[in-house]
């Protein structure tokens, strides 16, 4: 197999730039080794003296010697994010969202990953069924870290049936060698009812504690079920009672692991709390938030932020009519901390719009899976007053699509209004609905 890296672009004044090296060279070796990947790239690239070897458009290979500080980074980017095809995953889990998607949305948002390397570029979570033996030795060989491992149960058995994989109950065995091998991780549970749940739940928190402290977070969050489940594994949605007794498992566990290891360890995603209509835990059970991304402590943070920024506002009468949609997730919070708004701006009407989920089904509540047309259909007749307020995670990353293609253009065109998408942090909503400077 060819190990050959075509270079896509070079920033300007970088290492690289200077050293000649153009868009459309091809990176052969560094320090005479192959480069198979991002894994290999990233760390040798870290070496403070290097022997670059490029091959030019026309033929000519140059070989470059670099002297650099320890981790400076060369300016490259690469045709391929991973300098390698992206690995697919092999699983057909019971609870694969992906699987509940309509037919007609765009070709990306169909592609299952399973890739270890887009654990440490981008947060995903991957079940280590992909990963060979040789790919488990790089991590451990390169201290790549942290990894984020889809466990969902410990009982081999049940991940087998779990993720339609035969081979998904010995893949638990490289969370053994990874371990042993000193690199941290982070875990998640989907939790799915009458499957991984109750004393099968009770047995994976038990036996995920022997990987303490090197797996330092374990998210539990609830399966997701769309309206499109024909013909997929019968799975129930979650109802209040059901939430009280997960939570009531995850704080017996807190409690016990906090006493013997200082950390809280398993954590309960918002959703949980809200279902069950509990108070979210203080500031200090998320151990420094290391959940976010599964949607552990954001409602959390969000307030924490949002009173910490309020705290500093003389308040004043401005008048100021602002509308804000987002899930029915989220809303109730949201609706609660511009109650507080009005203390100091009483001119202020701001109008929160709980957006249904009529594209994936009435049971998917959160922002961040809510299209255009949902949001167009439901706001259509609504008053929205001077501007609308979006959380930026109903966007794609980095670009003003929602998922099923509208732009926000398209939105505020078919609204006739302003429409502003907002930051997530507490500060980023003040700002917004105050139209204050960034």
């Amino acid at each position: 197999m060819k190990h050959e890296h075509m270079i896509k672009s070079v920033e300007e004044g970088s290492i690289a730039w200077e050293m000649g090296i153009e868009p459309g060279d091809v990176l052969l070796r560094i320090n005479n080794n192959i480069i198979e990947d991002v894994f290999d790239y990233h760390y040798y690239v870290n070496d403070e003296e290097l022997l670059v070897l490029i091959r030019k458009a026309n033929g000519e290979e140059w070989e470059l010697e670099i002297e650099k500080d320890y981790e400076d980074d060369l300016g490259i980017e690469f045709e391929q994010g991973l300098m390698d095809e992206y690995r697919s995953c092999r699983n057909k889990c019971m609870f694969c969202f992906i699987d509940q998607m309509p037919k007609g949305m765009r070709e990306t948002l169909y592609f299952k990953d399973d890739d270890s390397r887009l654990s440490f570029l981008q947060g995903n979570y991957v079940t280590l069924t992909n990963m060979s033996d040789h790919d488990i030795e790089r991590i451990i060989n390169y201290h790549l870290e942290p990894i984020n491992v889809s466990i969902h149960t410990t009982n081999p058995e049940l991940r087998c049936k779990m993720l339609h994989n035969r081979f998904a109950g010995d893949a638990l065995k490289k969370i053994d060698v990874l371990y042993e091998g000193g690199i941290m991780m982070n875990g998640q549970i989907v939790l799915c009812k009458g499957e991984n749940d109750g004393e099968e739940l009770e047995r994976s928190i038990r036996d995920m504690t022997k990987w303490l402290p090197n797996l330092q977070s374990v998210s539990v969050v609830p399966v997701g079920l769309t309206k499109y489940r024909e013909g997929l594994y019968p799975l129930e949605p979650f109802h209040k009672e059901d939430a009280r007794k997960v939570l009531d498992t995850i704080h017996k566990w807190q409690k016990k692991i906090y006493e013997e290891y200082g950390i809280h360890f398993i954590h309960a995603s918002d959703e949980w709390y809200l279902l069950a209509e509990e108070e979210l835990p203080e500031e200090e059970r998320y151990d420094g938030y290391l959940q976010l991304e599964n949607g552990v402590g954001m409602l959390r943070l969000l307030e924490n932020e949002f009173s910490k920024a309020y705290d500093e506002l003389e308040g004043d009468d401005r008048k100021r009519h602002v509308s804000l949609a987002t899930g029915r997730l989220a809303a109730p919070t949201i609706a609660k901390l511009m109650e507080r708004m009005k203390e100091k701006y009483t001119n202020l009407k701001v109008d929160i719009y709980p957006i249904r989920n009529d594209f994936f089904g009435e049971l998917i509540t959160v922002a961040g899976l809510i299209t255009g047309q949902d949001l167009k259909n439901q706001l259509a007749d609504k008053e929205l007053g001077d501007v609308l307020l979006l959380p930026n995670n109903m966007l794609r990353s980095g670009e003003e699509v929602f998922l099923d293609d509208m732009t926000v253009t398209e939105l505020a065109e078919a609204l006739q209004i302003k429409v502003k998408i907002v930051g997530s942090s507490g500060q980023d909503l003040i700002n917004a609905v105050l139209q204050m400077e960034e």
